[in-house]
């Protein structure tokens, strides 16, 4: 069955925040129970936030519009990022964890960057 993709299931920067949500998941089931409503809903709340911003930002009109919702992906990222850090001053997150969130969230604010003065140049 072949399906319409949308223009944001293109993006390389929407697959790679998608990648990040899997991975803060993951990460996220190893904490401790108390945290469901508490870091674990933020972190999950937040990396989701990213990819779903950039849906919403292709469906704007204006390319000032879009580079706007990118720049609430990036905002997200910032947020995803902070909490990890949080995460891993409170001991619920490996070095090696720590390390790929960071990774991963290099190249998503990179890409961000890009596309965001891509829209703004258009």
């Amino acid at each position: 069955m072949k399906v319409k993709k949308y223009s944001f299931e293109k993006l390389e920067v929407w697959k790679e925040s998608v990648e990040l949500v899997k991975f803060i998941y993951d990460v996220t089931n190893s904490f401790p129970s108390e945290e469901k409503f508490g870091l674990i809903n933020q972190l999950r709340r937040a990396s989701i936030s990213i990819s779903s911003n950039l849906a919403e930002g292709t469906s704007r009109k204006t390319q000032k519009d879009k580079a706007n919702f990118t720049t609430i992906s990036f905002s997200s990222t910032m947020e995803v990022l902070n909490q990890l850090l949080i995460s891993k001053e409170l001991g619920f997150l490996s070095d090696n964890d720590y390390i790929l969130a960071r990774n991963k969230i290099e190249k998503i604010t990179n890409m961000l960057n890009a596309l965001r003065n891509y829209q703004l140049n258009k």
